[in-house]
């Protein structure tokens, strides 16, 4: 299994597929429902949807990058694709919804969606998150901030050629906290050195309104 270096930790990977094998997907689920451990979702090739009515973050950073992802079926051909990477020290996310689209041969369109911290007592808990982002929307508020400069050890360190980079020269702004309220992202991939997804629930269907947003 490959494994990738972020922030000087090297986290293990887990992949979440659809198809075909449900049951393993299954597995992660009740895995992280179980307690923290590390985590990284990605689907192959393709970006997911994610939705938050707020998340509190502590130690923030973004900084553009590129990931490497798979664009054929076969998994045998990489394109790459320029990210914004939000990253976070400590973050709280409250009602969290996570959903992707895989169009599967001869059976049609099949929906993963997966929700947790969906009481405010009981938030989505994670830590050294980071958030391959295509695209952002929400209100935000960030505290003690600085665009423009450098961003201090939050640098991702490539495990090999074909893992994400930061891009020399690229956009960097860091803030000791923030706000965002009423999120809807997509994103390539998004890790933690350990993620609590409290009221964790998974679902798998064919229908559209299975989607966050």
């Amino acid at each position: 299994m490959q494994s990738q270096v972020r922030g000087g930790t090297r986290w293990k990977r887990f992949a979440v597929v659809m198809v075909p094998s449900v049951l393993a997907t299954a597995a992660v689920g009740i895995s992280l429902a179980q307690g923290a451990l590390a985590a990284s979702f990605s689907v192959s090739g393709q970006q997911f949807k994610v939705t938050v009515d707020h998340l509190h973050g502590e130690g923030f950073a973004q900084y553009g990058g590129i990931d490497s992802v798979y664009t054929s079926v076969k998994g045998d051909k990489k394109t790459q694709v320029p990210v914004a990477i939000s990253s976070f020290d400590d973050a709280t996310l409250t009602n969290m919804c996570q959903s992707v689209k895989t169009d599967v041969p001869f059976v049609g369109s099949i929906y993963l969606r997966l929700t947790a911290g969906t009481e405010a007592e009981k938030p989505v808990k994670a830590k050294n998150l980071y958030i391959d982002v295509a695209q952002l929307d929400a209100d935000a508020t960030f505290h003690n901030i600085d665009i423009g400069v450098a961003v201090k050890d939050k640098t991702r360190g490539p495990a090999n050629k074909d893992e994400a980079s930061t891009l020399p020269g690229g956009f960097a702004q860091q803030a000791e906290s923030a706000d965002l309220y009423d999120v809807e992202q997509t994103a390539w991939a998004t890790s933690a050195g350990t993620f609590t997804l409290n009221n964790l629930s998974m679902r798998l269907g064919t229908s559209s309104k299975m989607e966050c947003y």
